[in-house]
């Protein structure tokens, strides 16, 4: 089990200033996207607060493929048909605020969430993108796939607030769930890059076939005694300090055998504890189809690995952030093609088999972190590498766009119910505010107390900037 557990372990673009005339004639006209009640909201977020304490919990929830932010929190009811597609907006808890038809549960807690609409970045082919949006910097070199392993390079966000907190010697930094993703080889964006290996994240393996996930990996081994566990790292203390090898191995040890013993962390994983009632809530999805019987040639989401564990991955989410887990990594999908990449038939994707599992377990997880007293310290983050093209191509799909489109925030003390940034009339370019990758990663270290102009280095000793963008303190009424 220590073994198991050994072996895991671009330049930022100033927003675009506008006028409050122009802001109510853009308003008027529709161009932005954006209703008088979403207006106000946006408005709202700018008032200063006093005190803004910082985050104690990040869950990032990465919807890999792109889900269409003009079928989900940027429709445009008023654009052409090839445009705007068959979805119809609704209204949610907060007024004037709209999203999609098919987000009904969500849509009663949109006043403890906010939307960025005008998220933008030149990656448009799926490994640069991730790449882009999970470190907050670009891939050096082309846009471009990954066809062979690839060293990653800048940290995850996950494994930058790791680092920034190591003097504070967590049990468990961070973790991901409940796979590592791939296109055709796993992106390199969900580690510790230059950081370290050490910095890389816990990842906590789905079990689909028993609804549940490999907790038996935090277990010692039956027969090994308590005596020899303390032989054994009597053994470790042993090793020469001086030795960078051998300190190294004494780190990777003690955090090995510091997971084993917290049974906080392991009762964690266990979510086969939580009341059914709850892990309803959450929701248990279909088994992923087989080629074939409906799924077409090996493409769409209700073929993806493990499928069935969308909603329960929100909820281990919660479990960990509960027993103290400061960064989470829930990946919504782990293949390329069988997830939110819907060239053919979008709508269809997104309606049967997309936004429902997603509305419900979204919608869990903000309640249940609320009715926790964990809103306000625990910010959600939710986005795909991109969003999807205005215009609906022939095989009635949307292709890629990372040009504009649409995160989700909730709880972690952003103002609930607020717009920040717009879309133009189509959904195409950000009119507004417009927010990079680098910025968003900013906003999540400032949350957290860490200043994102702080310098960290890589293995050579260069320096960089932990973040290349700029928090959207407005959205937290700072």
């Amino acid at each position: 089990m220590v073994g198991a557990l050994l072996r895991q372990l671009a330049p930022m673009h100033p927003p675009q200033s506008i006028s409050r005339r122009r802001w109510l004639q853009l308003a008027g006209s529709g161009a932005l996207g954006l209703n008088l009640g979403g207006l106000l909201k946006a408005q709202a977020a700018s008032v200063p607060a006093n005190n803004i304490k910082p985050i104690r919990a990040c869950i990032l929830i990465f919807y890999y493929g792109g889900p269409s932010h003009l079928d989900t929190f940027d429709l445009k009811p008023n654009a052409p048909v090839e445009v705007r597609g068959e979805f119809k907006p609704i209204s949610t808890a907060v007024p004037g605020l709209q999203i999609c038809e098919h987000l009904p549960k969500l849509a009663k807690w949109m006043h403890k969430a906010a939307v960025i609409r005008s998220l933008s970045h030149q990656a448009r082919l799926h490994d640069s993108a991730s790449i882009h949006v999970l470190t907050g910097r670009p891939l050096e070199g082309p846009d471009r796939e990954l066809f062979a392993p690839q060293p990653q390079f800048y940290p995850s966000h996950g494994g930058a607030v790791a680092y920034m907190q190591r003097s504070q010697q967590r049990v468990l930094p961070f973790a991901s769930l409940p796979y590592e993703f791939h296109n055709v080889v796993p992106t390199p964006a969900q580690g510790g890059g230059f950081l370290g290996q050490e910095f890389d994240p816990l990842r906590i393996e789905a079990d689909p076939a028993n609804l549940a996930y490999q907790a038996a990996m935090f277990r010692p081994v039956a027969d090994l005694a308590a005596e020899r566990m303390a032989e054994r790292r009597q053994l470790l203390e042993s090793l020469d300090p001086t030795n960078a090898a051998g300190q190294r191995l004494r780190d990777n040890l003690d955090r090995a055998y510091r997971l084993l013993s917290s049974e906080p962390i392991r009762q964690a994983v266990d979510v086969t504890r939580e009341p059914q009632e709850v892990r309803e809530r959450y929701g248990f999805g279909t088994g992923p189809v087989a080629v074939g019987e409906g799924g077409g040639g090996g493409n769409g989401s209700e073929m993806g690995y493990a499928r069935q564990m969308r909603g329960q991955n929100l909820l281990l989410a919660r479990r960990l952030v509960e027993a103290g887990v400061p960064f989470v990594n829930v990946y919504d999908f782990k293949q390329q093609g069988q997830n939110w990449d819907a060239h053919f038939n979008n709508a269809g994707q997104h309606k049967n088999h997309l936004l429902p599992q997603a509305d419900q377990a979204l919608a869990a997880l903000i309640q249940d972190l609320d009715e926790r007293g964990l809103l306000d310290s625990t910010l959600i983050v939710g986005l795909g590498e991109f969003g999807r093209t205005p215009k609906i191509n022939a095989q009635g799909g949307r292709d890629h766009w990372p040009d504009c489109y649409s995160v989700l925030l909730a709880g972690g003390g952003v103002t609930g119910g607020a717009v920040y940034g717009a879309s133009d009339r189509l959904g195409a370019y950000p009119a507004i505010d417009m927010v990079t990758p680098g910025d968003l990663a900013a906003t999540i270290f400032w949350r957290f107390g860490i200043d994102p102009a702080a310098e960290i280095h890589d293995q050579t000793g260069r320096p960089h900037r932990l973040a290349s963008g700029e928090p959207i303190k407005r959205l937290f009424g700072a």
